[in-house]
């Protein structure tokens, strides 16, 4: 009965501004007001991924949990794993509010947030706190705006967060920070990738073991910036990729308005251009490396679909926004229901299936 509920309850968030909304739900989270909604164990659904096993495929992505506040609440909503952060080094309030925009008739989301957190004690601190606690909680490690050193934060963040972090997510990708992105081109990304996988080797010596390091890229490269980082990725000892941030384009938005906001686009209006460049990156670094899927996923279906062009894995969040906290729940119970039509022992057959389609995909 979650579903029904959830989603009155989330549209009833409406009334509050985007981001007071948020707090919100996260307050509802910490106080035990969403329920849990634990889904069966289904081992068609479940993988070894970079090393890590996944009970299932579906994963919160970075961005609702800045803070590391509700880690083992999110995971009790039938999420498969999660990801906290971006962390900073330093605390930041990020950019002038009001800075996330609802576009309700496309069922996407604008923000231009800025990478606003509590700063790497605070997040901490509770991930800390939560040590023995099981489940797969990945940290999303950022640069502060001001610092004098992009490449120093990021190592910051690795060494500070490896002894808690299941996996960890560079994210180089945010269009909110001044210069982030440039950090994806070739000769930035290779001392960048340099630095960290240094920094995780040394951690894994001390630590007895390796962390995977995940590189979270944009949706709007080009096909030569996409030939780079698939060069770098692969040259590297990177765990993976996720595919990806939200995107500039406004392309065929209803709202009009809202469209004219700056900021990152996310949810529905996002799937076709995240899921293209998922496709062209996978059939560039080849079959081995992992691939975690993002964006506009709000149904089995899609995850499916991300899936079959190239995902391991798959994330979502601003669709949540619109469905409820029942809707990864519903989602895991649907790719079970796939797989009993498709008639597959793993979903990891599935994969690469419609690959071919979703590389010819124009963007």
């Amino acid at each position: 009965m979650i579903g029904p509920f959830a989603g009155l309850a989330s549209r009833s968030l409406f009334v509050f501004d985007p981001e007071t909304a948020h707090g919100l739900s996260i307050a509802a989270l910490k106080t035990g007001v969403v329920p849990a909604c634990r889904v069966p164990a289904d081992p068609r659904l479940a993988q070894t991924v970079a090393g890590i096993p996944f009970p299932n495929p579906i994963g919160l992505a970075a961005g609702y949990d800045k803070n590391a506040e509700v880690p083992d609440a999110i995971l009790k909503l039938g999420f498969g794993f999660t990801e906290v952060g971006t962390v900073t080094p330093k605390p930041q309030a990020g950019n002038d509010k009001p800075r996330i925009f609802r576009l309700v008739d496309d069922r996407g989301v604008i923000n231009r947030l800025g990478f606003n957190n509590e700063g790497h004690e605070a997040a901490f601190a509770r991930l800390s706190a939560r040590r023995n606690a099981r489940g797969i909680v990945g940290v999303n490690i950022g640069a502060n705006k001001d610092t004098a050193d992009r490449v120093a934060d990021y190592v910051l963040g690795i060494r500070k967060f490896y002894g808690l972090a299941t996996y960890f997510t560079v994210n180089i990708s945010s269009p909110n920070t001044p210069g982030l992105r440039d950090l994806q081109a070739r000769g930035s990304l290779k001392v960048l990738l340099d630095a960290v996988l240094a920094a995780r080797m040394e951690e894994a010596m001390r630590h007895g073991k390796s962390v995977p390091v995940f590189l979270k890229i944009a949706p709007d490269l080009t096909e030569e910036g996409l030939d780079d980082i698939a060069a770098e990725a692969t040259s590297h000892p990177l765990d993976g990729l996720i595919v990806s941030n939200t995107t500039l384009s406004r392309d065929g938005l209803k709202d009009q308005v809202q469209a004219k906001e700056a900021g990152g686009l996310s949810g529905a209006p996002l799937f076709r251009r995240s899921t293209a460049v998922l496709a062209k990156m996978r059939s560039r670094v080849g079959p081995g490396l992992p691939i975690i899927g993002v964006g506009g996923v709000s149904s089995a279906g899609d995850a499916l679909e991300k899936i079959r062009a190239g995902a391991d894995l798959v994330q979502l969040y601003s669709c949540m926004v619109y469905e409820g906290p029942g809707l990864p729940a519903t989602i895991v119970r649907g790719l079970s229901s796939l797989l009993d039509r498709e008639k597959v022992s793993s979903i990891r057959e599935l994969r690469d299936t419609r690959l071919d389609q979703w590389v010819d995909t124009k963007l």
